[in-house]
């Protein structure tokens, strides 16, 4: 293994980090949004009333604006995946390729057939087509994120797949096996249902503004009932599909789980931490205690973990240093175990070039025996499996308490809609006023807990994120880095000038 610049990995992180954030400033109200505008324009085609028809063309409107850039920062982030992690795209091109592909062929070609007729077909097509159209732009940006999604979910969970030594490439096995995995469905599910809340409250935000300032009194209501309405709906999808996605990652990614739960030490009936400082400065196997203050739910983690009251729940602990009465191998035999399956693969690409057939297949033979441990022969200590877990503890924390917010003031603007009092509700407004700043702060740190929680894996278990990088100097990383803050930058102050001007003008103007 040649020498890695660690300083050129860091950056490459930090790039995709930047993008990533910033483009998932866009994507969950494009995905929320969407739907919306269908919900809007269903009303207005049932009815035949034209209000409806002026509040879709003023939400399509913003809708517009927040997909043209969601569009043009995906893009940049596809492209680094070429020029940031191309030992990455060349061994795992042959399935993290596919469904970025279908994504490209299929859903986005939905997407760019009928967005047109959605924005310059009003007065072109019948209502129905028109309608149609609506419903097709908002399945084909959902369905854009169902093979993001299964792409990321099999860097989660790797399955479907064989890697094949003589090509250093891991090549598809089963593709509805990498499509239908658990953690693929999961991560579908509770993202685009808690992308859905975004929108929802996107659209709660502006009008509870419009409502505080006495403006277009009667499209905020009736955008409020609407959003309120799937938002809720939503919320509790997201809270049962968010529980789904720890089950799931306490079967595949056990260390992801007791990050985010402040878990060092496993236990059976493990309690769960509704309420919970970490003790500064604890480390893996010091000895400390984990929490300077909590409050716990007894045995709560053992039945959302495992699904039942004393299941065994691993710590971080077990997991770094083994648990031989739970079954758990340490980290240190498993690295063992890699840097032979690494040395064997390494034997079985020299005995190719020499054509020593025979050499060839016992090196094969020997690393088939270890070869799921691969990923851990490129590690240095056994630590370095931990990620860092005050930050996937407080953002996955900080994320429950926002979702579990976001349930009771749904419920909140629908009970004083229903009242017919919501204008005289100036807290409750004021609250609404804020709410998608607090959402989409939710659905960032959503991604925290996900991406940053299964460090140090690019691919679980099977390729560190070091491994992963291009073999360019870090200047050039670091000069794309400050050139891509600048214009995105740029971007989002064009956007906000550009929605704060469709936002004065309102409905009426649409």
């Amino acid at each position: 293994m040649g020498e890695i610049d660690l300083s050129m990995v860091n950056w490459a992180r930090a790039q995709f980090i930047l993008t990533v954030m910033y483009h998932w400033i866009f994507v969950p109200i494009t995905l929320g949004l969407s739907f919306l505008c269908a919900f809007f324009e269903s009303m207005y085609v049932r009815t035949g009333n034209e209000e409806w028809k002026k509040l879709t063309k003023f939400w399509m409107t913003l809708f517009g604006i927040n997909f043209a850039i969601g569009v043009a920062t995906g893009i940049i982030l596809e492209f680094q995946f070429g020029t940031n992690w191309s030992n990455y795209s060349w061994m795992v091109g042959d399935i993290f390729g596919a469904p970025l592909a279908i994504e490209g062929i299929f859903a986005f070609f939905l997407e760019a057939t009928f967005f047109a007729v959605m924005f310059f077909g009003w007065e072109r097509t019948s209502k129905g087509f028109h309608l149609f159209s609506t419903w097709m732009v908002a399945i084909g940006s959902n369905l854009s994120a169902l093979w993001i999604l299964v792409a990321n979910g099999w860097m989660q969970y790797p399955v479907g797949m064989a890697f094949n030594p003589e090509s250093a490439r891991f090549e598809m096995e089963n593709f509805w096996e990498v499509l239908l995995s658990p953690i693929a469905i999961a991560k579908f599910t509770h993202t685009t249902s808690s992308s859905f809340v975004v929108g929802s409250f996107f659209v709660i935000t502006i009008s509870s503004y419009y409502l505080l300032k006495g403006r277009h009194v009667n499209m905020a209501k009736k955008s409020i009932i609407v959003a309120s309405v799937f938002g809720l709906l939503s919320s509790l999808f997201t809270a049962f599909t968010g529980d789904e996605s720890a089950y799931n990652n306490a079967n595949t990614q056990p260390m992801k789980l007791a990050a985010y739960e402040g878990l060092f030490d496993g236990k059976r009936g493990a309690d769960i931490v509704a309420l919970g400082v970490l003790t500064s400065g604890k480390r893996v196997g010091d000895g400390q205690e984990p929490f300077a203050f909590e409050v716990s739910i007894p045995k709560g983690l053992s039945i959302m973990a495992k699904r039942e009251l004393n299941g065994f729940v691993p710590g971080i602990n077990d997991l770094v240093y083994g648990n031989e009465a739970e079954g758990i191998m340490s980290v240190a035999e498993k690295m063992e175990k890699g840097k032979a399956a690494v040395a064997d693969f390494a034997a079985i690409r020299e005995a190719g070039k020499a054509g020593d057939e025979q050499a060839k297949a016992t090196a094969l033979e020997r690393f088939k025996v270890n070869q799921d441990y691969l990923g851990f022969g490129y590690l240095d200590t056994p630590e370095e499996i931990v990620p860092p877990v005050a930050t996937v503890y407080y953002s996955f924390h900080i994320m429950v308490y926002l979702g579990s917010f976001f349930i009771l003031l749904f419920m909140l603007y629908l009970y004083y809609s229903y009242k017919d009092t919501l204008e005289d509700k100036i807290w409750l407004l004021m609250l609404g006023f804020c709410s998608f700043f607090l959402a989409l702060t939710a659905s960032e740190l959503g991604w925290v807990v996900a991406e940053v929680g299964r460090q140090p894996w690019a691919i679980q278990n099977l390729m560190p994120v070091k491994m992963a990088t291009t073999n360019i100097g870090v200047g050039h990383v670091q000069t794309t880095f400050f050139m891509f803050f600048v214009l995105f930058g740029v971007l989002l102050i064009a956007e906000i000038k550009i929605m704060l001007k469709q936002i004065k003008i309102g409905p009426e103007g649409a």
